[in-house]
């Protein structure tokens, strides 16, 4: 059996590729109409074309991007029914993970939760990036927290896919302090120790979310 070699430090380039363009999209770098093109990001960032191609088309496998018929890649856009699809995965999801944690019991991870909700909402800047950073942050924690890999992957699909509709940039015109609260109440669902509860409180505070969202679009 012949076998091609692996090449980690390419890989790993790759990866560093994906992060920087994922944190570009997220932060409103990248915009909407912009045409991404191997070529160019590879001059840009001083590396072959290898790499950044692999990372350009993971984005694309992770429904973030989608290929241009004028060249090169933008950013995927995302239909309403698809915004709705996303949190409803988002509460299936999310919802297992706080299943798992009630039934566990495990009074240091309820106390870790809460030590990450009073860090993450302790922000001072008002800015669309800051809220989805602090809650990312703490929804990822209650994922994390389970100890279940898949769960995480499925986590950051979800998130990352959200990142390419611009979601959260939309929230700007709502108040952000209002689509933050609530976190401390599903630690409290999550003490009980009681499954069904836990997962009816993060699938209402999923559901007020998108509602936020909507409200935020139609402005």
């Amino acid at each position: 059996m012949a076998l091609k070699t692996i090449k980690l430090e390419r890989q790993r380039l790759a990866d560093i590729v994906y992060d920087q363009l994922l944190e570009a999209i997220r932060n409103g770098d990248i915009a909407e109409d912009e045409q991404l093109v191997q070529e160019k990001l590879a001059d840009q960032l001083q590396i072959s074309r290898t790499p950044v191609r692999e990372a350009l088309l993971r984005l694309e496998q992770d429904g973030i991007l989608v290929t241009s018929p004028r060249g090169g890649f933008t950013l995927y856009k995302m239909s309403r029914k698809e915004v709705r699809e996303l949190y409803q995965a988002r509460a299936a999801i999310e919802g297992q993970a706080v299943r798992i944690l009630a039934s566990n019991k495990d009074k240091s991870v309820i106390s870790r939760l809460r030590e990450i909700i009073a860090r993450e909402e302790n922000i001072s800047s008002n800015s669309v990036d800051a809220y989805f950073n602090a809650n990312r942050k703490i929804h990822r924690a209650m994922v994390e927290l389970t100890d279940n890999r898949y769960l995480l992957e499925m986590f950051d699909n979800i998130w990352n896919r959200a990142t390419s509709y611009n979601l959260f940039a939309a929230i700007e015109k709502v108040d952000l302090a209002n689509s933050l609260g609530d976190h401390l109440r599903l630690v409290d669902a999550i003490e009980t120790g009681n499954p069904t509860l836990a997962m009816e409180a993060i699938v209402d505070h999923i559901t007020d979310g998108f509602e936020l969202q909507v409200k935020a679009l139609e402005r």
